[in-house]
């Protein structure tokens, strides 16, 4: 795999685990049981907690990374193996 290549592929699985991670642990005003200011949403978060959510998406992509580059690079099986696939000649 070419550097420019892991490097997108690595943007791509952070942000997709940073959808995934945002939603974790969020409270709203309402549910916080926090008085809302006149103007401000009640479905909004409290504490968004940004930081720990970026170090954890950083985390566990780096691990989904880990696993993506490890297929990439050492082929344990190919679409071949896939049970109910249709056989594929990829030469």
């Amino acid at each position: 795999m070419k550097t420019f290549s892991a490097i997108a592929i690595y943007f791509i699985i952070w942000w997709l685990m940073l959808i995934l991670i945002l939603p974790w642990g969020v409270k709203s005003a309402h549910e916080a049981g926090v008085e809302v200011e006149e103007g401000h949403d009640a479905g909004a978060p409290v504490h968004h907690h940004l930081l720990i959510k970026a170090l954890a998406t950083t985390v566990v992509a780096s691990i989904v990374f880990a696993f993506v580059y490890w297929i990439a690079t050492t082929h344990p099986f190919s679409l071949n193996d896939i049970p109910f696939m249709p056989k594929f000649r990829l030469y």
